[in-house]
């Protein structure tokens, strides 16, 4: 693979970003910086109990980053390594991404084959209490940080599906360690190939060229048809995702990329040249289809070089970058929302099927989406 050799998830430290003279020279920002000084002098010398600076200082981070959206929040030393284990393709824990959602912390999808996904936890789920202890006011960091732990211990979840507690169910689920299929493919048909892409890694893009390549070999000619299935997806590096659009994509915008200002504003634009030259594509989608996937998927329908099969995606776009702070800390902040090329933003939204299909139950023996996807190529 030759093309997009960039990251989004920028691990750096950023001093010009946190400390710009613009924002300091606000009168508001100089008021409350004073404030806080305050409040932080008062504490430690009036608080009945001793406290640290560096314990206060922490929870006043938290808590301006608790004020902002879901994904941003300051994350400990723990919180950062957890971070860095979710892009290399394997960790201790049940294996499911997460997420808040209109206030409550609610399954993005259960990874494939992963103990949580074994259990019966699906997208849309609303994680209620961890062990015992409600979810109520936890973000992102902290679930984590409680749902993942040594292998071979257990951790117990009520999950709430339907909305009502009527609708509740528990699950006592044993902690493993969880490893990242990103990428698994077969010839379906003659001449049709189909490759799971389960996660955006380091390698995503890589490992998908080499498992096309290999099914053109195993058909003995170029391919007449590829399903590309992104159901239960959550996403991963950006990055991974443009390398893959720009495999399918020959010219043209494959992403918009707002932020508040040019610097974290970006449009992005396929290169010449095709390495997936397949005339016939239909990529699968669900409710677990999020973020990364949800650009890679709204590339290839709105460039019209693959029809999409399944049901609305998740609707999780928008761009975080990662700033170390001092003390092996550091916050994750959103600094940009993503938009397809023709101008649909997707956080919230998702993106729209062009062929609706519902998904079968778990261990069916059919898989209508998959069928109706191989039913569209042949109709190509």
């Amino acid at each position: 693979m030759r093309k997009f050799r960039f990251f989004f998830i920028v691990y750096a430290l950023v001093p010009a970003f946190l400390l710009s003279t613009p924002l300091l020279a606000k009168e508001d920002t100089y008021r409350g910086l004073s404030d806080f000084a305050k409040a932080l002098n008062l504490i430690e010398k009036n608080y009945v109990e001793e406290v640290s600076s560096e314990q206060l200082t922490q929870s006043a981070i938290k808590g301006m980053f608790d004020s902002l959206d879901p994904y941003s929040v300051y994350l400990s030393s723990e919180g950062l390594r957890n971070l860095e284990i979710g892009t290399m393709g394997e960790f201790e824990g049940i294996g499911v991404e997460i997420t808040v959602r209109d206030g409550f912390l609610t399954v993005i999808s259960p990874i494939d084959g992963g103990p949580a996904q074994e259990a019966g936890v699906r997208s849309g789920d609303v994680i209620v209490s961890i062990d015992g202890e409600s979810t109520e006011k936890t973000n992102i960091v902290d679930a984590l940080e409680r749902i993942r732990g040594r292998e071979g211990t257990e951790v117990n979840i009520v999950v709430r599906r339907g909305g009502t507690k009527e609708e509740d169910h528990e699950f006592t689920i044993t902690r493993r360690m969880v490893k990242l299929r990103s990428v698994e493919s077969r010839l379906v048909e003659k001449d049709i190939g189909y490759i799971k892409l389960s996660q955006f890694h380091r390698d995503s893009a890589d490992e998908f060229l080499s498992s096309y390549r290999g099914l053109e070999e195993e058909n003995g000619a170029k391919l007449g048809g590829l399903v590309l299935d992104l159901r239960n997806n959550p996403g991963g590096l950006l990055e991974q995702a443009l390398a893959l659009c720009d495999m399918f994509i020959d010219k043209g915008l494959i992403l918009n990329v707002k932020g508040r200002s040019e610097r974290t504003s970006k449009e992005y634009f396929a290169r010449e040249g095709m390495e997936i030259p397949t005339d016939h594509v239909a990529v699968i989608v669900n409710q677990g289809s999020a973020s990364a996937s949800e650009v890679l998927a709204g590339a290839l329908k709105d460039s019209g070089r693959a029809k999409i099969v399944g049901t609305r995606t998740f609707g999780k776009g928008s761009v975080q970058s990662v700033i170390e702070l001092s003390g092996e800390t550091g916050v994750k902040i959103t600094t940009a929302r993503l938009l397809t090329p023709s101008g649909i933003l997707i956080d919230d939204k998702g993106i729209e099927p062009d062929i609706f299909v519902e998904g079968g139950e778990k261990d069916a023996p059919s898989d209508p989406q998959l069928a109706r996807a191989l039913e569209t190529i042949k109709r190509m």
